[in-house]
């Protein structure tokens, strides 16, 4: 989830506003019966094809990097023509398990995102947020989804200064969160178009192959190079998408699967932003109620109420006049206020301490703290709310990334957080969809579900995916643990309800709590049961709660 500096123009701007948020043998297998929207059956090439198999039976050639050992994974770029010689070359890192004779198979894990690196998450330490009977069990496996980080070709959107150099007079005002007039309008339109025109640009020839659905394809050729005839599998927000894609396409191939901090497929766009605004105004309600019990005397104010009041008068105020950052030109103007706020929701334990700093910097007129908090979130972790966003990252474990391994790949997050969302979700063209569904958000959930509407404007002329909205369809899948927090203000809680009740034998573990997901960051309650029934395949109790 961190480093970019605020720059307003096109990208900045989506991006800022996003962040507001199994098998026999190890071959292919067809996809699970009436597999979603008509265009996956055309999009899962047939297990007797040649051209396919040549993907399927390739090994993995494991070469030390760090602590752990790294591979690459080829994949074909279009799975409708396997065959025509465009690939996709797949960074992969496992952390081999401590226990050879209780070995289970790999687990493979998704970070999140979407477009979080998953060579640069195991390398970050996430390894350790695993017991000793998971480290016996499993290797741990992540891997670089295509277009992501040292994916090869990987996505490129142009940088914020692109965008910034083909401004014209007065592009530099600050942008409203809920644009009414038709001169805000225009301006915020202007920004999408020119996001989308720069991921054209450099990445025209790969846009429509960078979906969930082409990921979760690479996810069963990976299953198969790891050598496990069926998949074990640990998601975490976006994850969630990934995992539930797999699970429709591949039901007979899922050993078994955890989803935590779930997307809800049978959601449309405005839907999305309407949800994933409440849970984000939740969040702040949450962090206003809670804020003494968790940062004590360091609350920007004295009671619930007035921390409350103070965010809003904020928001006020920086609407109509950005406040000063020490050592910088900069501004915080709204946008960059509604990013650290909504970002700062993400981990209590180590976010609200600094928030809560940052608000009451502010109040005396000072945005240094709060434009700090937000600038490390504007790409990589600007990932949370709104329709543009199913999903977020987790919070990121230990930082390890110079533990001696090799080069990081650059980091393009922001470009295929705004790539896979476009493709995944169907947006209307028509901007006047977008107006309509500003003032519904604004009642709802005030900036926090404007910023959301606005971020899925970035989509309007977007290439279309084949994903439609729907209910999970996967007849022959095993039971699936859904793991929801009540608190998180990135992928509400409703939507682990929802996703827990369209998958077959679905359980839903609930975690009681403030914050983004729980396997990870919760208690001995979460981790238990998770660890359970990834080794043992125990199933949840009805209502389980942590």
């Amino acid at each position: 989830m961190n480093h970019t500096t605020m720059q307003r123009g096109a990208l900045a701007l989506a991006l800022a506003l996003l962040g507001a948020a199994a098998l026999a043998g190890c071959g292919p297998d067809a996809p699970g019966p009436q597999a979603p929207p008509p265009a996956a059956a055309g999009s899962a090439a047939s297990a007797e094809q040649p051209s396919l198999q040549v993907f399927y039976r390739q090994k993995l050639s494991w070469t030390p990097c760090g602590d752990q050992q790294c591979a690459t994974l080829t994949v074909p770029m279009d799975y409708t023509q396997p065959a025509n010689g465009k690939t996709f070359t797949l960074p992969v890192i496992k952390a081999v398990g401590t226990d050879p004779a209780k070995r289970i198979g790999s687990l493979v894990l998704n970070p999140g995102g979407p477009g979080q690196s998953g060579v640069r998450d195991l390398k970050s330490g996430t390894v350790e947020q695993f017991g000793t009977r998971m480290r016996s069990a499993f290797d741990i496996v992540e891997f670089d989804p295509r277009g992501v980080a040292g994916s090869k070709p990987a996505l490129d959107c142009g940088s914020p200064d692109d965008a910034a150099d083909q401004a014209g007079p007065g592009d530099d005002a600050p942008r409203p969160l809920y644009p009414k007039t038709d001169t805000e309008r225009r301006a915020v339109l202007a920004d999408a178009e020119k996001t989308a025109a720069g991921c054209k640009a450099h990445s025209g020839d790969i846009l429509p192959h960078v979906g969930t659905m082409d990921a979760a394809r690479d996810m069963d050729v990976l299953r198969a190079a790891l050598g496990d005839d069926k998949l074990s599998y640990l998601g975490w927000s976006y994850g969630t998408s990934l995992g539930a894609t797999y699970a429709e396409l591949f039901p007979h191939r899922v050993r078994a699967m955890v989803l935590d901090g779930a997307d809800d497929p049978a959601k449309n766009w405005s839907e999305r932003a309407l949800v994933e605004g409440k849970a984000f105004k939740r969040a702040v309600d949450g962090y206003a109620d809670q804020c003494a019990t968790v940062v004590g005397s360091a609350c920007p104010a004295a009671t619930p109420e007035a921390i409350r009041q103070l965010i809003t008068d904020l928001y006020a105020k920086v609407a109509h006049r950005p406040m000063k950052i020490k050592g910088s030109s900069e501004r915080l103007d709204v946008t960059m206020l509604n990013t650290a706020i909504t970002m700062s929701m993400y981990t209590p334990e180590s976010q609200w301490q600094p928030l809560s700093e940052g608000l009451s910097a502010a109040r005396r007129g000072d945005g240094t703290k709060l434009a700090a908090l937000a600038a490390p979130h504007s790409a990589d972790q600007a990932d949370g709310s709104g329709a543009s966003a199913p999903a977020a990252r987790r919070p990121a474990a230990r930082d390890h990334s110079s533990d001696g391994a090799d080069d990081q790949a650059p980091d393009n997050s922001s470009a295929a957080l705004l790539a896979v969302n476009c493709l995944d979700i169907p947006h209307p063209k028509d901007p006047q969809a977008y107006w309509d569904a500003l003032a519904p958000a604004d009642q709802a959930a005030g900036p926090f579900g404007t910023s959301g509407v606005l971020a899925a404007l970035g989509c309007k002329d977007w290439p279309a995916g084949p994903q439609q909205p729907h209910r999970v369809h996967a007849p022959g899948l095993p039971p699936v643990l859904v793991v929801g927090t009540t608190g998180d203000p990135a992928t509400a809680y409703e939507n682990a309800q929802s996703l827990a009740s369209q998958l077959p034998g679905g359980m839903l573990l609930t975690f009681q709590a403030q914050g983004h997901t729980a396997y990870g960051r919760s208690n001995a309650c979460v981790t238990d049961a998770v660890d359970a029934y990834l080794i043992d395949l125990k199933p949840v109790q009805a209502a389980a709660t942590c």
